[in-house]
């Protein structure tokens, strides 16, 4: 029998063992990938050590060194893209192929070759008779990075890679339902750079609690939801840190009556369904026009049918189980109480005992008020809500204390882009939902979060602002 495999932290470019291990498990199978590193404070102490070891030199290397080295750690994770991705599915669930690991690591080297290439220019603000003012933006220090588990590579190297691009370095804690992939990858990054640039540690979720904490990181980092992100930004605050968050959205589409229900079934199933659901961004509300509503119902459900769900090592699955028993009992829970509720189920909605894959669910009936609609399910299951008047349905797409992303479908893109300026929320798509570009910022407003990522935006996110008078 193949002894499992032990994990360890990576720490100023060492592999460091620890004493305490945790069961990885399968969310497919329930049988169990790995063991996982548990770090202690000390361990903590440790990488944030070694971090501003490495800060104190890292600082100091020239844009286009830096470039190039994040360059090597793209070309390192592509190089290893098939033995990460496996990893990804084993521990997260989602399938190899279509939108799953296969996926996620190539968006993984694009992120990363795209950030490394990004300049951070000095500003000049006055240059005349009267003295010059140049505007520099410096790296902050170390870097604090908490990652979830629902794309867990993918998210650290949007943390990761612009971190490390203005000049910082980076101490990484992974979800402990997925930190396999994740350490794996670290380890490979400390192959090509600076030992102490980028840490990566993992444990229970009072690690990352502490790190909120630690007066030695200078920024959080921090996707997941919303309630932990304000437990972050509660706790960062003694030290007056940084801070990104990108938090949970309940994203609304609004669907009008020029469409052509059967073209944009796909677009809409998978802007609701990539990742099993499992997306910050994804479709999470559906509102569609009476004229138009029967209609785009058939069409998901009978587009949804072709969808295989399934073991994610299994060549044709293109859809994976819900990722943890406390999410799939959240979603269990919501589609329950639809049904109570009096809405009706269009496909799915019988959980299947004993397994974390729960079928694809579209329930329509449904409005406002109730819990599938107003609470982010974060899985497998889509309220879809019928409206008339266009005005009053921006009132409800609105009414929600998230406010991520949103989207708005129609033939007539004038007419669309604007509704969609009316949407409360910090991305709009037309005709397509959750594409997301690494040129392009994102994140969100109200609940959704504080900050941006991607893009030149994204990365100057990663320093402070020095003014200098000469």
């Amino acid at each position: 029998m193949q002894e499992t495999t032990r994990y360890s932290l990576t720490i100023g470019g060492k592999s460091v063992p620890t004493q305490d291990h945790f069961e990885v498990r399968n969310p497919s199978t329930g049988a169990v990938v790995g063991l996982a590193p548990k770090a202690t404070p000390a361990d903590l102490d440790a990488a944030v050590d070694a971090a501003q070891t490495a800060f104190a030199s890292w600082s100091k290397t020239s844009h286009d060194e830096r470039k190039a080295l994040c360059h090597a750690v793209a070309q390192k994770l592509s190089d290893h893209a098939e033995e990460i991705a496996r990893l990804i599915t084993l521990e997260q669930g989602k399938p190899l192929n279509g939108l799953g690991s296969r996926f996620e690591m190539g968006g993984a080297g694009a992120w990363a070759h795209y950030t490394a290439d990004l300049d951070i220019p000095v500003k000049v603000i006055q240059d005349n008779n009267e003295g010059r003012i140049e505007l520099h933006r410096r790296p902050i220090g170390v870097v604090g990075s908490i990652t979830p588990w629902n794309w867990p590579v993918l998210i650290a190297i949007w943390h990761i890679i612009p971190a490390i691009r203005a000049g910082n370095t980076v101490v990484n804690k992974p979800s402990p339902y997925t930190p396999l992939s994740t350490l794996r990858m670290i380890e490979l990054m400390n192959e090509v750079l600076p030992a102490g640039v980028v840490n990566g540690i993992a444990g229970e979720d009072s690690i990352g609690a502490a790190m909120s904490a630690h007066d030695g990181i200078g920024k959080i980092v921090f996707t997941g939801s919303a309630s932990t992100g304000r437990k972050v930004m509660s706790s960062a605050a003694n030290t007056l840190k940084r801070l990104t968050l990108e938090l949970g959205g309940n994203d609304a589409g609004v669907v009008l009556p020029d469409v052509d229900p059967r073209g944009i079934a796909p677009g809409l199933f998978w802007g609701g369904f990539i990742n099993n659901g499992q997306t910050c961004a994804a479709l999470k509300r559906l509102y569609v026009h009476d004229d138009v509503y029967d209609e785009v119902c058939a069409a998901l459900v009978d587009f949804a049918k072709t969808i295989p769900m399934g073991d994610g090592l299994k060549d044709d699955s293109q859809l994976g189980p819900v990722q943890n028993r406390m999410q799939y009992d959240k979603v269990a829970r919501l589609v329950e109480a639809a049904k109570q509720a009096g809405g009706k189920v269009l496909m799915g909605g019988e959980p299947q005992k004993g397994s974390l894959f729960y079928p694809v669910t579209l329930i329509g009936g449904l409005d406002n008020g109730n819990p599938l609609v107003d609470e982010e399910q974060f899985g497998p299951a889509l309220p879809i809500i019928r409206y008339s008047d266009i005005d009053e349905v921006i009132v409800r797409a609105n009414d929600n204390p998230n406010g991520l992303g949103g989207s708005v479908w129609s033939k007539n893109i004038d007419r669309a882009r604007e509704i969609g300026a009316q949407l409360q929320c910090g991305t709009v798509w037309i005709n397509k939902h959750g594409a997301i570009q690494p040129n392009a910022p994102f994140g969100g407003v109200k609940g959704s979060g504080i900050g941006v990522e991607f893009g030149e935006e994204g990365l100057f996110e990663n320093t402070n602002v020095q003014v200098m008078y000469s």
